[in-house]
């Protein structure tokens, strides 16, 4: 039986050597987010060393990602929801 080029599951020299490319492209990346992640780490643990609260922190660097009216909104929601259940 011979190949057939348009069978579903054969794959061209040109789409192999893309496939490579974006796979090797992602593990790339993968390394430099393990690398980032590291360092993150680092900065985390240096603040928590000098006494300030890495939760707190994560949450400031959260927030600080939001679009204020974003933020402005979420915050309006959690008091409405908040005294709809009678606080905390």
């Amino acid at each position: 039986m011979s190949e057939d080029s348009n069978h579903p599951d054969v794959i061209t020299a040109a789409a192999q050597g893309r496939l490579r490319t974006i796979i090797e492209r992602v593990e790339r990346l993968e390394e430099d987010k393990a690398a980032i992640s590291a360092d993150l780490k680092e900065v985390y643990d240096e603040a928590k060393g000098e006494g300030f609260d890495v939760k707190i922190l994560r949450k400031i660097v959260r927030l600080r990602k939001q679009d204020r009216i974003k933020r402005e909104e979420e915050e309006a929601l959690l008091d409405l929801y908040l005294s709809a259940i009678g606080g905390l």
